[in-house]
């Protein structure tokens, strides 16, 4: 395997014994996927979620300052991360990578109780055909590749090495500091959090982190078995809000 490979088989690392690494995921706010009783696949935030938003940046404002701040390029995720720009004087940098696994396209403007249905039904689908993906949207196997290849080569860049060779919750390299906070979506964030914990993937990864909108989850590295390891230290934090204004 090549040392820039991030398949399923492959390895993140080089976050250093001591770094002191941060990643912290950000879900989007709650977007209006219903138009007029159409299907929108790219929507815009919704009142309450532009609120979340909002009380989300005035939170971070307690926070020790994220050094990056990488952005989904879905509408939704963009709208999120706007406030949190502002408050913390960050350039957004998108990232192709981080949006949410591609559904068919065909969907979009159509009725909305039958995209609903769809859906649901296709939850009842046997687990190879979870991996191909709705016909006509991506594959989970493609989605999959496309977030950890693109964290992979995100990390490598920034001298955090990737061993072939090591367990896959294992991490090596030079110590760095980095803070990263990432706006994106439920899959995304639950592929990356499977990833960096070393969990194996399933095609319903989405299912095993039920994190709410605009939550807030952080994970870090630290020493462990002569290496690093991604510790998970916060999830799906909601704090920021009302109890009346949080949203799944």
């Amino acid at each position: 395997m090549s040392a820039r490979s991030c398949n399923s088989a492959g390895i993140f690392g080089g976050l250093g014994y001591d770094a002191p690494v941060e990643l912290i995921l950000v879900r989007h706010a709650q977007p209006v996927w219903v138009e007029e009783g159409k299907s929108v696949l790219n929507p815009r935030l919704s009142e309450l979620g532009l609120e979340q938003s909002r009380r989300l940046a005035e939170e971070v404002r307690s926070w020790s300052r994220p050094t990056e701040l990488w952005v989904s390029p879905t509408r939704r995720s963009q709208e999120t991360a706007a406030p949190l720009a502002e408050v913390l004087e960050l350039a957004p940098v998108i990232h192709d990578w981080l949006e949410e696994v591609r559904l068919p396209p065909e969907w979009d403007g159509r009725d909305a109780v039958e995209v609903g249905e769809a859906i649901r039904g296709g939850r009842q689908r046997p687990e190879e055909e979870w991996w191909d993906g709705p016909p006509g949207g991506e594959s989970f196997r493609a989605f999959w590749a496309r977030v950890t290849e693109g964290l992979c080569g995100e990390l490598e860049t920034r001298g955090l090495a990737v061993e072939a060779d090591d367990p896959q919750h294992l991490f090596h390299g030079e110590r760095s500091e980095h803070r990263v906070l990432m706006v994106a979506h439920a899959g995304t964030n639950a592929v990356l959090l499977s990833r960096l914990l070393g969990l194996p993937p399933v095609p319903w990864a989405w299912e095993r982190f039920g994190a709410m909108h605009t939550s807030v989850t952080r994970l870090r590295a630290q020493s462990l078995l002569g290496a690093s390891i991604f510790a998970l230290r916060v999830f799906s934090d909601v704090g920021h809000l009302p109890k009346e204004m949080r949203s799944r």
